[in-house]
């Protein structure tokens, strides 16, 4: 330390809150701190270095200039240094993954707004939300906006002069109903603007306005007589109720709070946020982030906590984490014990450390790198899923009654992860009456190990439910019935946020959407929806033409089956020698048939 005399550098250092950056020989910052007192922490770097890790030690070594900034509080510190590591990216700083990398929406301050979604955020253009770390949240709120609201989609500059010029003309999206033609006056901007001010309730995570706001309107159309109108609005209703239900709902009691968990090894600390508003989670992230000095998790999550409030503008009372916090947060910051804030911290803990061992197993199979990619895959899905055995054959069940008609449920076989088209098998539903998904689960995963328990097939090795706690709960009364239960591994796959559930847990689990397993998840539960989607057309087909044919006298649903399955349609039927009929059906009805055609076609 001879080139750098640090106690003469030491005795200006104040006892005050504030912001210290070291630098090294060259005039680069290299490290930036933070300090409720800043004499005391830059004088421990000096006088108990030797009580330093080797990492910290290499970096006093290197120091040859501090300054410091004094500022008013503990928080003003921790939002300076936030600003000043990521403006001079020093080398022993953790170092944060920029946002700008996740997408925003932005809802534009132009007259009659528009909703975008970018990864610039440039504050003059509006108001932004987010960022979103997961898209698919973020495309079911743009899918629901075009359901709910008749917003623009062009750019034009729609300024009084421009309007009242009529300078433009509507486009297709007018005419097939998906804007109300504010580029040529057709709707005041005041009534545009009270759509935006419901978009704003929605990003903002509370529903509830824009729920009063379409009931209001529906109400108002009925005593108008406008019950068509009306209807639109009781839709539109509906939308935004099956939006909320699909949402993670946590307790409304909870109200608004932010939710940190960490777990850390020596080398790396993953730390999981959720964002609670109004009882439900409208945001989550977790992230990893690569160790410098040796940091203590308190200090690392501190400084996440204040990275992810200003990312995501959050402005809740409280902070919910899995370790105390001795810093100013401008927030109550709870650990808690029981209750509901516990199972709440626990669904962020179990989601952190879920993150963790990911990690570690992708870097452990890259290390090793010698297994097939099927193989690969395979063991990664036993691996996430925590399964005493690899998943060669995996079975996916779904259900389809599209408009509450012909319901059908289909069965998918994969084995060694491609599919196996020879050991698909789809179901008739039989014992329910009307669409009830979690009766029909339990009916046809009833009926599918019977028959493999008494033709003794093997079972699978992982069953799949497309469907979330629901339907899982159904398929697993069922093994239970057949004494299967806990002997066939079963999960659910929920499709708002590719959620996995496991029996008895009402704690999901996010699988890292990059990852293989999901994929492989996610393309079985596609099958099976293709296969019973496609037997479901098939059903609502064959039912049509034997309706059709159940209109000749003395034809009934069993012969009209009967000719069918003989001769694949009604066109066939139709032109085909009375002969060749009256083998099928008897001479009688094939007479009657022979006449019902030559009367219609006349």
């Amino acid at each position: 330390m001879a080139e750098f005399d640090y106690k003469k550098e030491l005795a200006k250092v104040p006892h005050e809150p504030g912001v210290y950056r070291y630098f090294d020989a060259s005039g680069e910052v290299i490290y930036v701190g933070k300090a409720k007192d800043l004499k005391n922490r830059v004088s421990s770097y000096f006088v108990k270095s030797n009580q330093h890790d080797r990492k910290t030690q290499r970096l006093v070594s290197q120091i040859r200039k501090i300054e410091f900034t004094i500022v008013h509080t503990e928080f003003d510190a921790l939002l300076l240094e936030n600003q000043l590591i990521k403006r001079f990216q020093p080398r022993y700083n953790i170092l944060l993954r920029d946002d700008k990398t996740y997408p925003f929406i932005c809802v534009t301050n132009e007259r009659f707004p528009r909703i975008l979604t970018t990864r610039r955020i440039d504050r003059k253009m509006g108001t932004f939300y987010g960022p979103y770390a997961q898209l698919r949240p973020m495309y079911a709120l743009l899918e629901m906006f075009s359901q709910l609201f008749t917003l623009r989609t062009c750019n034009l500059n729609l300024s009084p002069e421009n309007v009242e010029a009529k300078k433009f003309k509507v486009c297709l999206e007018y005419h097939i109903g998906n804007c109300k033609g504010p580029c040529e006056g057709l709707i005041s901007e005041e009534e545009y603007l009270k759509d935006i001010d419901q978009v704003h309730s929605i990003l903002k995570g509370n529903v509830s306005p824009a729920q009063s706001y379409f009931k209001e309107r529906m109400v108002e159309a009925a005593s108008q007589l406008a019950f068509e109108q009306a209807q639109h609005y009781k839709e539109k209703l509906h939308v935004l109720q099956n939006f909320q239900s699909k949402s993670t709902v946590v307790n409304p009691k909870i109200l608004d709070a932010d939710v940190f968990t960490i777990a850390s090894d020596e080398s790396a600390a993953y730390i999981n946020f959720m964002k609670v508003v109004n009882g439900t989670i409208t945001q989550t992230n977790t992230v990893e982030v690569k160790k410098k000095l040796d940091e203590p998790d308190a200090d690392l999550l501190t400084m996440l906590v204040v990275e992810f409030r200003t990312m995501y503008g959050s402005e809740a009372k409280e902070i919910i984490t899995n370790i105390p916090l001795d810093a100013d947060l401008k927030a109550e910051i709870t650990v808690p014990q029981i209750g509901d804030k516990k199972k709440l911290l626990d669904m962020s803990l179990k989601n952190v450390l879920y993150f963790r061992r990911e990690r570690a197993e992708r870097a452990a199979a890259e290390a090793t790198g010698n297994a097939s990619r099927k193989d690969r895959v395979l063991i990664r899905l036993k691996q996430d899923l925590q399964l005493k055995t690899v998943p060669h054959r995996i079975e996916c069940f779904d259900n389809s009654n599209i408009q509450g008609t012909n319901p059908v449920s289909a069965m998918v076989c994969f084995i060694d992860g491609k599919p196996s088209p020879k050991n698909y098998r789809h179901f008739s539903i039989k014992t329910v009456i009307g669409p009830n998904d979690f009766a029909s689960m339990h009916e046809v995963v009833t009926r599918r190990y019977t028959r493999v328990l008494d033709e003794q097939a093997g079972l699978p090795d992982l069953i799949v439910i497309d469907g979330g706690k629901g339907q899982l709960s159904a398929a697993c009364e069922a093994l239970k019935e057949l004494d299967l239960y806990g002997k066939v591994p079963i999960i659910g796959i929920a499709k708002r946020l590719e959620e996995i559930y496991f029996p008895e847990d009402s704690l999901p689990l996010y699988i890292d959407k990059k990852s293989e397993s999901l994929k492989l998840i996610q393309r079985i539960r596609d099958e099976a929806h293709r296969f019973a989607i496609t037997y479901h057309r098939d059903k609502r087909s064959r039912n049509s033409l034997i309706s059709e044919l159940e209109n000749i006298e003395g034809i009934g649903k069993k012969t009209a089956a009967k000719l069918l399955k003989v001769f694949k349609g009604v066109k066939k039927i139709r032109e085909a020698p009375i002969e060749d009929v009256a083998t099928v059906v008897g001479n009688d009805k094939a007479q009657k048939i022979k006449e019902y055609f030559t009367t219609i076609d006349q």
